[in-house]
């Protein structure tokens, strides 16, 4: 009784209506809550942060929750989560485990994941491979599990980099690996204990999250294919290859729900878009784009019939886009260019945050790029997605994580 009644809730219990208490904010849309206020048309052109506090290496974002801001970085060969008071920055708590993850190709050596907050707890996950929960009032380590050594995970090419998602009782990381002789490429934990629940899924981990798509599956793209599970025991409903021909390639961006049980599915390296139908038991291509959508490592978003993102590889140069949902029809891009960025979206409005340390104010309007401000913010050469609450923006670059409150001149 205990699973089936936590498994009818699945999201987080302890969010509050402006909370963004995981990764792509409080439905993993990447949309902010509706009870927020509207947006200005216009920024400060001299805006300053409420507040700011050195951060560490790592692309992990921050999250907020019941007046708590969340950040997970590292500090010398120290993993480190802290809390701070999401109005002042003022620290609470800081807890730390010692790591001696190296990246591969050299780029950082801090954690990806963005955490989650739930049921009183912080779940982190480290490029090493460590589960961690911890106590969200006190910052006391509860309980840890290394993928690494229990489910022998890959490191990949950029280290582990899903974010955990919590459903009910269960925290649920898309790993890649194996427990026994049996597929462990998703491994759910229990909330309080730590201990495995189910195991499912062969195949690597990639570096897109999970998503729940309803109260009952969930949607995982992996290193190689999109698979349907069913949430409470792990087991498969369908799968689908999705991925590029080529090795040296990353499937990043979560699935996005398009409403009417359409998800658009999209990477670089060839992919491209795909509006697939997701069937009770089966998926349904309603259209495949290439050249229109290509996301090589942000979460994009949908505001009313569009779909607005990030095309192209970072090394090359990117474009912010609009996107018809129905139709996968490019309505428009920036005539900018930038080498890349992440994006939510607040009410009619997106807050872009871009590689160059700008924070651009954007109306989603399908019917042409209009970009309503830009400020400096942080140093340049940083990319994470950024969270949004109580009117507070929250974004971090290599050296510090600021606070700015978005509000009229």
């Amino acid at each position: 009784m205990r699973a089936l009644s936590a498994f009818l809730l699945f999201i987080p219990t302890l969010a509050l209506a402006a909370d963004w208490p995981q990764f792509l904010g409080p439905q993993r849309s990447g949309i902010a809550d509706k009870s927020e206020s509207a947006l200005p048309d216009s920024l400060d052109g001299d805006l300053k942060p409420l507040w700011e506090k050195s951060a560490g290496s790592g692309f992990a974002g921050p999250v907020v929750a019941d007046g708590k801001v969340i950040l997970f970085h590292r500090e010398g060969s120290d993993m480190t989560t802290e809390a701070l008071d999401a109005k002042t920055g003022k620290p609470i708590w800081r807890s730390t485990y010692i790591s001696d993850y190296v990246d591969s190709f050299g780029f950082d050596n801090g954690p990806r994941a963005v955490p989650a907050v739930a049921g009183g707890r912080v779940f982190t996950f480290g490029p090493e491979g460590r589960v961690t929960a911890l106590d969200f009032t006190t910052g006391k380590e509860l309980w840890n599990y290394d993928t690494a050594s229990a489910l022998t995970s890959r490191q990949g090419y950029f280290g582990r980099a899903p974010s955990p998602i919590v459903v009910g009782d269960r925290v649920i990381i898309a790993a890649g690996g194996s427990l026994d002789g049996k597929p462990a490429g998703l491994v759910a934990l229990d909330t309080v204990t730590g201990k495995v629940a189910w195991t499912s899924v062969e195949d690597e981990a990639g570096y897109a999250s999970p998503v729940m798509i309803d109260d009952k599956r969930l949607l995982a793209w992996m290193r190689n294919q999109l698979w349907l599970v069913n949430a409470a025991d792990g087991k498969v409903i369908t799968s689908r290859k999705l991925r590029a021909e080529i090795d040296a390639s990353v499937n990043a961006a979560t699935p996005i729900d398009c409403g009417e049980s359409r998800w658009l599915i999209t990477a670089g390296y060839d992919v491209g878009a795909h509006l697939l139908g997701v069937m009770e038991s089966s998926f349904a291509e309603i259209w495949h784009q290439e050249d229109a959508l290509d996301c090589h490592y942000a979460t994009p978003v949908k505001v009313g019939g569009h779909i607005y993102g990030f095309h192209g590889r970072q090394e090359s140069g990117m474009n912010l886009r609009c996107l018809e949902v129905t139709t996968g029809k490019v309505v428009w891009e920036d005539p900018e260019g930038l080498r890349g960025g992440t994006l939510i979206a607040v009410g009619d409005k997106l807050l872009v945050f871009t590689e160059m340390g700008e924070l651009w104010l954007v109306r989603a309007n399908p019917a042409k790029f209009e970009k309503l401000a830009a400020i400096q913010i942080t140093r340049a050469g940083h990319r994470c997605h950024t969270a949004f609450a109580n009117g507070i923006f929250y974004t971090r670059d290599a050296e510090k994580l600021v606070a700015v409150k978005i509000t009229s001149p």
